[in-house]
């Protein structure tokens, strides 16, 4: 059959062209490839038509940020009130539809926490997590929020073994505490704990019993992370198809990994919010990260929110210094390396078209593109980053520079960009003069003094003197160094690493930090017996290349290429 329908277009096609016998070879090659490439490129657009019917995204999907909530929740992260609220106007100002702010029947610092975003008058809609108890929704009642997230146990396993109550009670429960909230003006998201290790039929009863009691949104979570993609598109359709016209939201755990995917397919099948957190955080392996959904259905679906993604990597520094949560380097979308070229290959296509191994622009997420050297560097890419610094080498001086750059990293080293300039400078003859001198460092701690350091530097023909607290003397050192470049030029410390290369307590120790101006982000290194020593001499030569008159940015080098 294939044949003879394959044999009919061409013979149709021939005829309508009016074409001659073939009288050659390779012109009857180059029609039939012609014809096959036709319907390859047909077949394709079949593909993604087929595709587009199996999406029901919503006209609107809106963004439910539970970072203060569930992403509080990982182990080891505790947010002051003050800092609730700095995460919270960034996520209004991101663009975030809903703040779940916390859980406010939890503590009184908690509820005091909410009372101060709620005070803040911001944009979005201020939500509680709260259970099926009066107490907790009488606690959101009082920080005035807009809406709660009921969250009631829907599963045998959670209901047998957590709540300790029969289904009947759980649907009179979820009666009872709809109603309550409802009578008290609050929108109610309404939870079925553990929805997708439930039965189909006690789930869709407790969610008619939650509609019926006047619930305003179904979010059935996945509590545990064990969708996978197609089950999560097969269990929101057919809720969706159970309950017509129902906002329904999607609530994904990463336990497999799939939180971001699973989170996509919910939407693909009509659910309309999306619960996120910045980085991922969450309980155990976290939740959907804010910035990969935001960003595929951006990209991918070519499905907008009201999220402004320039903002999105600042937003995700804010978050994991408040926290305390480093994120990971390869952390798509945010991490360190999503936007970082070593291999010479890539970055040599890089240069000519960014596109060739980028498949989001950086600066559509606030990111900047960097060129790094190191073991797996070529010659294009040493000549971008040293351009960047003022450096132009001569083709056999590169490739002297090239070969020592190599070198270092075969010993298993990391070549930072103050070690990069002080290569070529050793190769090229020449030495750029400092632009900022340290003349003198202090440093005063112990166990009944706050560990205060003083610094004097030289900047040009100006002499600044600073002095700053910090937890420990490095800290000290450190706060009083940038206090006084702060005044001349606004340099920030983005990344601080430390290791010992030998044993003992007088190892000799390495630090490694990475200064941003701007746009602008360089690497140094400082090695030294003392670590208060090492991480200014790090700090020190970071700062004099940043503030390099002929440093200049690689997004402006790409652009127009």
């Amino acid at each position: 059959m294939p044949f003879i329908i394959g044999c009919s277009i061409l013979s149709y096609i021939r005829n309508k062209r009016q074409l001659k016998p073939f009288d050659t070879p390779l012109r009857a090659k180059g029609f039939y490839m012609e014809i096959f490439n036709c319907l390859i490129l047909r077949s394709a657009k079949w593909g993604i038509a087929l595709s587009d019917r199996q999406n029901h995204f919503a006209d609107k999907i809106r963004i439910f940020d539970t970072t203060l909530r569930d992403g509080e929740q990982t182990p080891g992260v505790s947010l002051t009130p003050e800092k609730k609220v700095l995460i919270a106007k960034k996520l209004d100002e991101l663009g975030v539809d809903i703040i779940e702010a916390g859980f406010a029947a939890a503590s009184e610092g908690e509820m005091k926490a909410i009372k101060l975003i709620t005070k803040e008058n911001l944009r979005a809609e201020i939500c509680s997590f709260a259970r099926g108890v009066k107490d907790d929704i009488d606690a959101a009642l009082k920080c005035d929020v807009d809406s709660v997230f009921l969250v009631i146990p829907a599963s045998d396993i959670q209901i047998k073994s957590k709540f300790k109550r029969s289904r009947e009670e759980v649907l009179k429960i979820t009666e009872r505490f709809v109603e309550y909230a409802k009578d008290h003006g609050l929108i109610v998201e309404f939870g079925p704990e553990d929805a997708t290790r439930s039965d189909m039929s006690f789930l869709k009863e407790i969610i008619k019993t939650a509609l019926s009691a006047g619930a305003d949104r179904i979010t059935p979570p996945d509590t545990v992370g064990i969708l996978t993609p197609e089950r999560a598109y097969n269990f929101f359709l057919e809720l969706r198809q159970s309950f017509p016209g129902v906002v329904f939201g999607v609530h994904c755990h990463d336990d497999f990994g799939l939180a971001s995917a699973n989170t996509l397919a919910a939407l693909r099948a009509g659910a309309e919010v999306a619960h996120v957190t910045v980085n991922g955080l969450g309980e155990r392996a976290g939740n959907a990260p804010l910035e990969e959904v935001v960003m595929s259905l951006k990209l991918q679906y070519n499905v907008n929110t009201s999220i402004r993604t320039e903002l999105l990597y600042e937003t995700s520094l804010l978050v994991s210094r408040l926290t305390g949560i480093p994120v990971q380097p390869n952390k798509a979308i945010v991490g360190e390396n999503a936007f970082t070229h070593e291999s010479g290959i890539h970055t040599h296509a890089i240069l000519v078209d960014p596109s060739t191994y980028e498949a989001i622009m950086p600066e559509m997420v606030g990111r900047v593109r960097r060129l790094v050297v190191g073991k797996h560097a070529g010659a294009h890419g040493i000549r971008a980053a040293l351009m960047e610094m003022g450096i132009n080498p001569t083709e056999e001086q590169l490739k002297e520079i090239f070969r020592r750059v190599k070198e270092i990293g075969d010993k298993g080293k990391r070549v930072t960009d103050a070690d990069l300039r002080a290569i070529a400078e050793e190769v090229i003859g020449v030495s750029s003069a400092q632009q900022i001198m340290l003349e003198e460092l202090t440093v005063i701690t112990g166990n009944r003094v706050t560990p205060t350091a003083s610094v004097r530097l030289k900047i040009s023909n100006n002499v600044i003197t600073e002095a700053a607290t910090g937890v420990g003397p490095v800290d000290a050192a450190m706060n009083a160094i940038r206090k006084a470049i702060f005044a001349v030029e606004p340099i920030h410390l983005e990344e601080y690493n430390v290791k010992a290369i030998t044993g003992g307590t007088d190892a000799v120790v390495e630090v490694i930090v990475k200064l941003r101006k701007g746009d602008k982000i360089v690497t140094a290194m400082g090695v030294h017996e003392d670590i208060v020593m090492a991480s200014v001499n790090a700090m020190m030569r970071g700062i004099n290349i940043l503030m390099g008159n002929k440093f200049t940015s690689s997004v402006r080098r790409t652009e127009g290429l």
